[in-house]
């Protein structure tokens, strides 16, 4: 097992370094120079070059072959993607071009909101979508299964946007009961702690202000939580009736174990490897695919920020620094479902 985490640890390497390279790439093919973009388009051209000199736009991409043949070797260091990668060996991200402020310590305040959202939307989706789908799989064919595949067919159809929105029209304006957007209402005071607002209310023991959080994070974690909780529900369902015509569940029935012991016990714990690769999955979408929620509810995160603005501002070491970050995220999440998959089932062993 030790030797598998470390083999899966080294594996992590070249699959970051794509990801910067595919990243780093892909925002060079946007139309439009940030210099441009900075200082408007009836800037002066001197400007302009001043800027990309700042900015490093004005050197190549990635090497230099004429300098190469020239046989100047610093040339390999003097590129765009070459000193972006010796930044990030730093730590650093960059400055947002526009704002001119560092953009790691605007993530550390913007990613535990993210990360707040998401957990909790994953939470619910497996309070709700995992229990559905041993209901529909234990009752298979019964109304009840019809009535749980059809809604979660639906929760998987349903735009997060036009959900998002008919939930602030039903419970902020017409019902008042929940706040439109944000994390927090003004006037209510709270010590960052962890950056999570429910935890660090909780840690406080400020009870009001953990009310207000909770207030704030229903909405925009029940929208997006729609798609995860179906499939997690259908996944579940098709993994456990799949266990449920093992010869081991008929002898367990056979002993005269509950129906409740035999699904929650024997039936499940069999059942979750498949299950648990969904929610793995599922959460690295959650943190990437956060930007409609996030937009639509004001929720001060990672998504509309570094993933939305940023790219219709053309503000490349934003927009650099927030992929990463979730791809990253990604990277640590497959890593560990993989590792987990020996714990939950110990048939499996790594060589």
């Amino acid at each position: 097992m030790t030797r598998y985490i470390i083999r899966r640890l080294v594996s992590v390497i070249p699959t970051v370094l794509g990801v910067t390279i595919i990243i780093f790439m892909l925002l060079r093919l946007i139309p439009g120079d940030p210099a441009v973009a900075m200082l408007g388009e009836h800037a002066a051209q001197e400007n302009v070059e001043r800027i990309r000199e700042q900015l490093g736009l004005n050197r190549p991409p990635f090497l230099d072959r004429e300098a190469l043949r020239r046989g100047e070797i610093g040339a390999i260091f003097d590129s765009q993607y070459t000193r972006y990668l010796l930044r990030l060996l730093r730590g650093d991200l960059g400055n947002s071009i526009h704002r001119r402020i560092p953009i790691t310590e605007e993530i550390k305040h913007r990613f535990p909101a993210t990360i707040e959202l998401a957990l909790a939307s994953m939470l619910l989706s497996i309070l709700v979508g995992l229990p559905v789908g041993v209901i529909s799989a234990a009752r298979h064919n019964s109304l009840l299964d019809n009535v749980s595949m059809l809604a979660s067919l639906v929760g998987v159809s349903m735009p997060i946007f036009w959900l998002g929105l008919m939930e602030i029209m039903l419970f902020a304006v017409i019902l008042g009961w929940l706040p439109v957007g944000g994390r927090l209402s003004h006037g209510i005071e709270l010590q960052p702690i962890t950056q999570l607002v429910v935890v660090d209310s909780i840690l406080a023991g400020n009870w009001a202000a953990l009310k207000d959080a909770l207030q704030h994070l229903a909405m925009p974690a029940f929208a997006l939580a729609t798609i995860p909780m179906a499939i997690i529900a259908r996944m579940t369902r098709a993994s456990m009736l799949d266990v449920l015509q093992s010869d081991y569940i008929r002898t367990a029935r056979a002993k005269g174990l509950s129906e409740r012991v035999v699904l929650y016990r024997h039936a499940l714990k069999n059942a979750f490897l498949p299950v648990i690769t969904i929610i793995g999955i599922q959460m690295g979408n959650l943190l990437a695919g956060a930007v409609l929620t996030e937009t639509i509810f004001a929720w001060p995160g990672i998504g509309k920020w570094g993933l939305y603005d940023a790219i219709i501002g053309r503000d490349y070491p934003i927009v650099q620094g927030s992929a990463l970050l979730v791809a990253l995220v990604i990277v640590v999440l497959n890593l560990l479902v993989d590792i987990s998959y020996a714990y939950i089932d110990p048939r499996i062993h790594y060589d």
